[in-house]
């Protein structure tokens, strides 16, 4: 098959700076960085050891003491990486300079109305920024998108996102106190995912709920519909709780077409953090046989290959290859409006059998 995954690299690339040394840098950040050739001089976290750990690790020349410290000694074409918690990004982009490139860690703000406001200071600040949505840059997605451009699996009518696995909530200390988790840390990979394939639904059905073997987190299970009309279906469903072994658990992204289907088998997520091996099945009807599943074996993952994808963009639209980037803060507003659709739908919606129970 002619198909493989491949993303547009910047063609000068940017040095980087890094604000934050937490487990999302260190397990995706800066192998993805190391992998594309990018060029990391720099990094601070408010915890020195973190920012030290990571500095030997992966060779960083500097570690800074403050973020003002950091503003006043970098470059002027460097790319800053903010991969802090959503309720400290405004804090941060305030801070940093007029027109600065910056790759924004998702989420954009931890609800719509932070969300707004990141998106204002950007405008405000001229500045060249991007949310770091990288699910729609794995190297998995980047083969479907090409399947799917080609029209070889006809046209797109079904998107389903499916996980049912235990996912180690421990690991994110910060999770704990926050009033939103599944799908503001979670599901919202899912939401910009199907956004990328099929634009803004039309309305969204949500029910997000506690489990109680995870009772201090807000909530750890969602269903979603996303409305696309009468033709198209797209649906999430999550169970993070599943803590019955491997036996059953799953986690996939199926796209079912007119004339065929793909089905990718997201393996980061189950036994997460070890994850086991992707997948990648499809199928195209042939007038007279019957239906045959094929494999074909892709380089990369999600993580840490993905983000290669969302900082590149940056990249692109700061040497001007590109307008903006595509994951920029002005697309992924609507990422984040679907976070917010979904939680009041949460909250308020589905109709009351109250009236038709009176018998």
């Amino acid at each position: 098959m002619p198909y493989s995954a491949s993303l547009l690299l910047p063609q000068s690339p940017r040095p980087i700076v890094i604000i934050g040394a937490g487990g999302i840098v260190h397990d995706a950040h800066l192998p993805a960085y190391r992998i594309a050739g990018f060029d990391v001089i720099g990094i601070f976290d408010l915890n020195r050891e973190k920012a030290q750990a990571l500095a030997d690790q992966f060779q960083i020349l500097h570690i800074y003491e403050s973020l003002a410290q950091l503003v006043q000694d970098v470059p002027e074409d460097v790319v800053f990486d903010v991969a802090v918690p959503g309720s400290a990004v405004l804090r941060v982009l305030e801070q940093l300079p007029d027109g600065a490139s910056v790759l924004i860690q998702k989420p954009m703000g931890e609800d719509y109305a932070a969300a707004k406001a990141i998106l204002a200071l950007t405008r405000a600040k001229r500045m060249n920024a991007g949310i770091n949505f990288q699910l729609r840059y794995a190297p998995f997605v980047q083969v479907a998108r090409q399947m799917l451009d080609e029209g070889l699996i006809g046209e797109l009518c079904d998107l389903e996102v499916n996980v049912n696995v235990y996912t180690p909530w421990h690991l994110w200390d910060f999770l704990f106190t926050a009033p939103r988790v599944e799908i503001l840390y979670h599901s919202i990979h899912y939401l910009d995912l199907i956004r990328s394939f099929l634009g803004n639904p039309e309305r969204l059905y949500a029910k997000t709920t506690k489990h109680p073997a995870m009772a201090e987190l807000a909530s750890v299970r969602t269903t979603m519909i996303l409305d696309y009309g009468e033709w198209q279906r797209a649906n999430i469903l999550t169970n993070h709780a599943h803590q019955f072994g491997l036996h059953h658990q799953h986690s996939y992204i199926k796209f079912e077409g007119t004339k065929g289907a793909i089905r990718i088998k997201l393996g980061l997520l189950m036994n997460y953090p070890e994850g086991v091996s992707d997948a990648f099945e499809y199928v195209v009807l042939e007038e007279g046989k019957a239906p045959t599943w094929q494999t074909l074996d892709i380089e990369g993952s999600w993580f840490p290959h993905a983000f290669i994808g969302s900082m590149a963009q940056v990249m692109r639209a700061a040497e001007g290859s590109i307008e903006r980037p595509d994951n920029s803060v002005e697309d992924c507003i609507d990422t984040m409006a679907c976070v917010e659709a979904a939680h009041q739908s949460s909250a308020h919606g589905g109709v009351s059998l109250h009236d038709y129970l009176q018998h």
